[in-house]
């Protein structure tokens, strides 16, 4: 089978080093020339297993990228700390995205996929349902078409090639209409109870700001909060640059990690983060990393659900390509898998900006979503963190793709996603979120459980329960 790729990012990268491996003949085009900047520094460590299954983390240790085991939360009145290494024996790195990026590239190449860079796809042509041509255009040169193909994957991230730009299907999430805004210093500090290498995440009255340790000394330091808020800000402030001097300043916390510390210059500014499309497939493609969806960065989601949902992609197609699963089955599997994992995080940053369940109310929601329900009904029980840090570190979606019995049945997400829905209707001035956009697409609990997703002796889908009449 021949893929075409489109998108050179981690998603794009790794769905392609992936089905390289798997015996595919893959090319990969990618608009941009790395390595080029991108944010989403923060790695969890689930991204180190998939990493590991196309023979990466090696190279990600030798580079000399800081290694993250956990980090801090100070949520308004609750603190807490989670470890992965202690809790599950899994690090994570916090990296330059531009060379992370390049590294991963590079990969592709080196495992046979043809790469060539600044080239963008400008549209798909389908018939009879599939895609079967993409027109493309070089930064040199006349345009041209890429028809021989049999399988695409869009990878192109924000710019959506598919979701927004040829079906339009993608939906903005009105509840988290956020704007982020950045910066690098050295010379700062963490909180002392910071796990090696762990993020800080702070919070303030209107947002919340994060702080992660970089290579050379450095330190990403960035503040979120809702484009209300960020519009009145700025307009009482001559300048990006004066209005994160002023964020910093703000919150003495920040204030006392960033004391006597450099400002880097060159202030960043992201808005409008979070959205999600009606379809992550259909007939001869599939859509990963943020040209499906992506999330507010409260929980460092972004690099995971690219990460995850190329390698699911990747095991799909894979046994596709050996005949071992049929493409509608396939691709039912691929949405279910990456559906889920979206569902799941959105509930449970939802529920935390609205800020007043408290960290135990964090924790048993937690429970609730990764079925672990035997804890969260005791009420008088010790609250733990470890479902919670399970859901942050990607790692409960990679348990479920591996193992369809410990899957908790998606009618008890979506109840979830009701329930974080009615408690944030009947917080104080809260409108409430739009859970529409995860809620609407059906998802088969029935029929994706006939497969699991596994990494050896091949990439691929295996099949668990007998063929279905």
């Amino acid at each position: 089978m021949k893929v075409l790729v489109i998108g050179g990012g981690p998603a794009g990268s790794t769905a392609a080093t992936a089905m390289a491996q798997a015996g595919l003949d893959v090319r990969l085009v990618e608009s941009a020339h790395f390595p080029r900047y991108h944010v989403g520094e923060s790695l969890t460590p689930s991204c180190r297993v998939v990493l590991d299954a196309i023979g990466m983390s090696k190279i990600l240790d030798d580079h000399g990228f800081v290694k993250k085991n956990g980090g801090v939360i100070h949520w308004d009145d609750d603190q807490w700390t989670f470890d992965w290494q202690a809790q599950s024996g899994v690090q994570s790195w916090q990296v330059d995205r531009s060379e992370f990026d390049a590294l991963l590239l590079e990969h592709a190449r080196n495992n046979g996929v043809a790469v060539t860079t600044g080239v963008t796809g400008r549209s798909v042509r389908f018939a009879d349902g599939r895609p079967v041509a993409v027109e493309c255009s070089p930064d040199d040169g006349e345009p041209f078409t890429i028809d021989d193909f049999d399988f695409l994957v869009d990878a192109t991230g924000r710019n959506g090639l598919l979701s927004a730009r040829h079906f339009g299907n993608r939906e903005p999430l009105n509840n988290l209409r956020n704007v982020g805004i950045w910066g690098y210093w050295t010379g700062a500090t963490l909180l002392p109870e910071t796990p090696s290498g762990g993020i800080n995440i702070i919070s303030s009255p209107e947002g919340w700001y994060w702080v992660i340790p970089m290579a050379g000394g450095r330190m990403s330091i960035g503040y979120v909060t809702t484009k209300d808020a960020f519009a009145r800000d700025r307009h009482e402030h001559q300048s990006s640059d004066d209005l994160y001097r002023h964020l910093i300043a703000s919150s003495p916390t920040i204030a006392g990690l960033t004391a006597g510390a450099e400002f880097l210059g060159v202030t960043r500014v992201e808005t409008d983060y979070s959205y999600i499309a009606d379809q992550f497939c259909g007939p001869g493609y599939a859509i990963v990393g943020d040209a499906a969806c992506f999330l507010d960065p409260l929980l460092s989601t972004g690099v995971h659900l690219a990460l995850y949902s190329a390698l699911t992609a990747a095991a799909c197609v894979a046994s596709m390509d050996r005949g071992e699963v049929g493409e509608a089955e396939a691709l039912r599997f691929f949405e279910f898998a990456y559906r889920r994992a979206y569902m799941r995080l959105f509930a449970l940053v939802t529920i935390m900006y609205e800020r007043y369940l408290g960290k135990d109310g964090f924790f048993r929601t937690s429970d609730r979503l990764i079925g672990d329900e035997q804890q969260s009904a005791q009420p008088d029980a010790d609250v733990s963190s470890r479902s919670f840090a399970e859901i942050i570190g990607g790692l409960s979606d990679l348990r479920e793709a591996a193992d369809s019995s410990t899957r908790v049945i998606t009618d008890r997400l979506r109840e979830e996603a009701v329930r974080a829905q009615l408690q944030v209707v009947h917080a104080p001035g809260s409108d409430g979120p739009d859970f529409t956009p995860v809620r609407g697409d059906p998802l088969s609990d029935a029929e994706s459980a006939d497969y699991r997703l596994v990494t050896s002796p091949q990439l691929g889908l295996e099949r668990v329960r007998a063929a279905r009449p």
